[in-house]
């Protein structure tokens, strides 16, 4: 029986309580326990005493614990736990955040190593949330998995111990021996073993470079097949374009690149073979819903119905005001369909939709279901939080008759990527911006400024502007000191902005609390919004100037430039705030990019370079199963990756006998993306 088939609950020591701690992570079985690599290891490295260790940004203490761990509970139902260790040096203040286990992780009077930054706090010392380990523990590198609330590090090292006590001295590799010896690859075996539990870094990159690649690559196939299943016939018949005719609607000259990703659309369409599955990849104001609108306006000329479908109703709100206004002096006719409308409402727009009265319907994904039925839907305009997956698709296809998709994009993503990130769709591209558009001033501070920084925004604010204020986190974290919003919000109500409307969004609100929120900082009753990357996408707000990110150094070049583009889209001088103490050179470099670089295109490049392709697939994409090789940085095991994937498929050699277990690995991959099923 593979290990794959056999639960993770029937591994030694985990029950079914342990085990839905595993399954929060998705890890069902002992097969997806050993595929559940580190993201990150612990360096043993060089021990520092305590009296030795303030303000360095990582050391390795050997301390023994001197005090119970004492937990207390502080405001939004957070706790805080406390406790004190000691070498021969001096002692040392530990610190945790909502860590409810940790007083039975450490053990009084035992020795530990603790790794992380000390500063000083209140006349001592103190780390925040540091990773530690038994002395007697005595390897180098020490793997950091991902974790959930009651699983430790120490739980999770201990299972895959036992996890990897049952694999065969000789494991059948899926990667056959021709396609290892051409690109240098390690085997099986040595990979699983050493990526978890690493001898040497030397090692551990043979490992690291051989999981990489067999991940990209059985993406990559897995996409080809996919890709293949799209290809079906469609009765949706395309007679004429209609571009030139939209263009004397607009107010506006479209640039070469949004008439271009508009004549790219419609030839996919005049094909009348298969159905259009394009995305129309641009930067933030460069033009796309323009692009969506000629696309959907030909369309209907052609006698076809339009569902335009938007993640939140405030947004659809925005997109219907939007196309009503392109299409108002004409005969076509633009509808909107919300939660928020009443019962009598939303029948009568459905009963307009399915007589084929509404040309458009413009709502969020309420549009697929049952009681909306359209009499001759042709084309599903959507943006890249709502990519179809299989349920979506057969909605829609039930629908219409296999109609026409557009996806939009606003996260530019450099093309050596995007053919694989997108792999199952064609791709055009919005690289030039239209004329007049802004560029936000860019600065990078440390948190002395912030003070001056907050001055600059009541500033703004008194001049009747508004602002947001980004967090990495909701709420503080068990293991990293960084900025969280619950917390960041709540201080600056009681602080600085307490005399100022602040709001709260982020992604674990209830949706109708979100629509909320934004509705009321669209209006202006917020003054501040304190949010997440939740608004990395989202409204258009013309009113708000200046956008303040903190703990910059947690994102990647193209995420802050999303977060950036949501100021800078009115008339007024508009800026960007990073705030960022880290001391890291290559986190100053990449900051510093971002003050004088404004392309989109251009800074996903950068992005690229600086810190490899693994953030880019750290996005979920519509479904397709995340990239969990943490840190990818090698662009040549990509390149790699891509050459290997087209040879297999040009030759066709997953039907050979030798290509099995590649096979294999590419149904697993098609039942964790799509469930659908590759013979």
């Amino acid at each position: 029986m593979s290990l794959f088939e056999i639960p993770i609950e029937k591994l030694k020591g985990i029950g079914p309580k342990k085990g839905e701690l595993f399954r929060k992570l998705k890890v069902t079985s002992i097969g997806e326990l050993i595929y559940f690599f580190p993201r990150d290891y612990s360096f043993r490295g060089e021990e520092v005493e305590i009296s030795r260790a303030e303000g360095l940004d990582k050391c390795l203490i050997k301390a023994t614990v001197c005090s119970p761990v004492v937990t207390t509970r502080i405001t939004g139902g957070r706790t805080i736990s406390r406790v004190s260790v000691f070498d021969q040096s001096g002692s040392l203040k530990l610190v945790f955040f909502n860590n409810r286990f940790i007083s039975g992780m450490l053990s009084y009077g035992e020795e530990y190593y603790f790794s992380g930054k000390v500063e000083r706090n209140g006349g001592h010392l103190q780390m925040v949330s540091p990773m530690f380990y038994k002395t007697a523990d005595t390897r180098e590198l020490n793997p950091v998995y991902h974790l959930t609330a009651g699983l430790s590090n120490l739980t999770v090292e201990k299972a895959v111990k036992k996890a990897l006590e049952m694999l065969p001295e000789k494991i059948n590799d899926p990667i056959p021996l021709e396609i290892r010896e051409k690109y240098d690859l390690a085997d099986l075996g040595f990979t699983i073993r050493t990526i978890h539990f690493p001898d040497t870094q030397e090692n551990l990159s043979k490992a690291r470079n051989r999981a990489s690649f067999e991940e990209l690559l059985v993406l990559m196939l897995g996409l080809s097949v996919i890709r293949e299943k799209k290809r079906r016939e469609t009765a949706i018949v395309t007679e004429k374009s209609y571009l030139e005719e939209y263009k004397k609607l607009l107010s506006f000259s479209m640039t070469d690149d949004q008439e271009k990703a508009c004549r790219d659309c419609i030839s996919d369409m005049l094909k009348n073979t298969q159905p259009m599955n394009r995305l129309v990849q641009g930067d933030v104001g460069s033009g796309k819903t323009a692009v969506a609108a000629a696309v959907a306006h030909t369309a209907i000329k052609n006698g076809m119905q339009v569902a335009f479908m938007a993640p939140t109703e405030i947004l659809a709100r925005q997109h219907f005001n939007t196309l009503r206004k392109i299409f108002e002096n004409t005969d076509i006719s633009v509808e909107i369909l919300t939660g928020a409308m009443t019962v009598k409402q939303k029948n009568i727009v459905r009963e307009k939709i399915a007589s084929g009265e509404v040309d458009i319907a413009v709502g969020t994904h309420a549009l697929l279901t049952d009681k909306t039925v359209f009499k001759n839907l042709g084309l599903a305009v959507t943006d890249e939080q709502h990519r179809f997956g299989v349920s979506q698709r057969a909605a829609l296809n039930s629908k219409g008759n296999d109609p026409h998709v557009l996806v939009m994009s606003a996260t530019p993503i450099p093309r050596t990527l995007s053919l694989i990130i997108y792999g199952d769709l064609d791709i055009s591209e919005i690289r030039t911006m239209p004329p007049g558009r802004q560029k936000v001033e860019t600065l990078v501070i440390d948190s002395s400024k912030r003070k001056r920084a907050y001055g600059f925004l009541k500033q703004q604010i008194a001049e009747g502007h508004q602002c947001y204020i980004v967090c990495p986190f909701v709420e503080d974290s068990e293991t990293e000191n960084v900025a969280s919003v619950e917390t960041f919000a709540q201080d600056l109500m009681l602080g600085e902005f307490s005399d100022i409307s602040v709001g709260v969004l982020h992604g674990k609100m209830k949706a109708a609390d979100k629509e909320s929120v934004m509705a009321d900082f669209v209006s202006g009753k917020i003054s501040v919004l304190v949010s997440t990357t939740v608004i990395e996408v989202g409204v258009d707000v013309p009113n708000a100037n200046v956008i303040m990110i903190e703990n910059g150094e947690r994102f990647g070049l193209s995420q802050l430039h999303q977060l950036r583009g949501r100021v800078g889209r009115g008339n007024v001088k508009s800026y960007c705030i990073i705030v960022s103490d880290s001391s890291s050179e290559n986190a100053g470099k990449r900051l510093n990019t971002m003050k004088t670089m404004h392309d989109g295109f251009g800074i996903a490049e950068e992005d690229l370079k600086l810190r490899g392709p693994g953030d880019f697939f750290g996005r979920r994409q519509h479904g397709l199963p995340e990239i969990t090789i943490a840190g990818l940085k090698n662009m040549d095991i990509l390149l790699q990756a891509q050459e290997c994937s087209d040879f297999i498929q040009k030759n066709n050699l997953l039907s050979e006998k030798s290509y099995r277990g590649l096979k294999t690995q590419v149904n697993r991959f098609l039942k964790r993306a799509e469930d659908i099923d590759f013979n």
